[in-house]
């Protein structure tokens, strides 16, 4: 599947979201193919006690929470790639305070629509959303102080271009601090294959080693995984779309999905 076919898969999935919420309709992956869908567990974390805690923004899209290890100091400029309805650029303002400044970006634009309607609500000044492609980000070179995202950039077709931009617009000595979903070991072909489990954040993961890989390749230094956490795969899903001997494959072969929440400095 080419590139472009699998960013619009993912648009129109999350787009469908998006709407739903603005409709006031249940917006939850529960209900929808996409991160923490009826096809794989829930993997979102909950962020009920956090400052800046907006539940209107908390789509439950996620797969960890980014700013737990992201270093956010009062004054800081803070990029979240793959906003959404802006949940974790809410929660990132209440570290850097009304003296730094947040940017959203996401391709979506009713995603867009719906963070900047809950902009609104809160009346803050110092908190922007963008229409972007992570792949070619629209802000300055050396712009950012810390980067973040939260179960977006495994669903990026060209991880390595999102990484170079994300090492592009970061201050030197600046970081990243990224929730995703990865693979410990290798997917079935049958699921890589699955539009839905793209969307979904399975097919579009990668092996641990390689998705570490592509960032030192990046120019990234002082890598390292701050969490980790097994995302189970109910077996109805993988009976769904893998033959028996690739269920029995999967269950044999160790391997895993897993959250992580990943460090790197520019």
């Amino acid at each position: 599947m080419e590139n472009s076919e699998l960013k619009e898969i993912v648009k129109e999935k999350y787009g469908e979201i998006a709407k739903k919420s603005l409709k006031g309709e249940e917006a939850s992956c529960c209900s929808s193919s996409c991160c923490g869908t009826d096809e794989i567990s829930d993997m979102s974390e909950s962020y009920d006690q956090l400052s800046g805690y907006n539940p209107d923004a908390d789509l439950k899209l996620g797969c960890g929470i980014p700013t737990e290890f992201a270093q956010i100091k009062t004054g800081d400029t803070v990029v979240d790639l793959g906003s959404g309805a802006g949940n974790d650029v809410f929660i990132a303002r209440s570290f850097t305070g009304e003296s730094g400044k947040v940017i959203g970006i996401d391709f979506t634009e009713t995603m867009v629509e719906k963070a900047n309607l809950n902009k609104q609500k809160l009346k803050y000044e110092n908190i922007e959303f963008l229409i972007g492609d992570i792949e070619n980000i629209p802000l300055d070179s050396n712009f950012a102080d810390v980067v973040i995202s939260n179960c977006v950039l495994n669903l990026v077709p060209d991880k390595s271009k999102a990484f170079t931009e994300i090492y592009r617009i970061l201050k030197p000595g600046a970081h990243f601090s990224v929730s995703d979903i990865v693979v410990k070991g290798n997917i079935p072909n049958d699921l890589k294959k699955a539009a839905e489990m793209y969307a979904g954040c399975v097919s579009g993961a990668i092996d641990i080693n390689e998705y570490t890989s592509i960032i030192k390749n990046s120019g990234f230094t002082d890598v390292k995984i701050q969490k980790e956490r097994e995302i189970e795969i109910p077996d109805e899903s993988l009976k769904k779309f893998l033959s028996e001997s690739e269920y029995k494959s999967w269950h044999n072969s160790g391997n895993k999905l897993v959250s992580i929440n990943i460090f790197g400095k520019k």
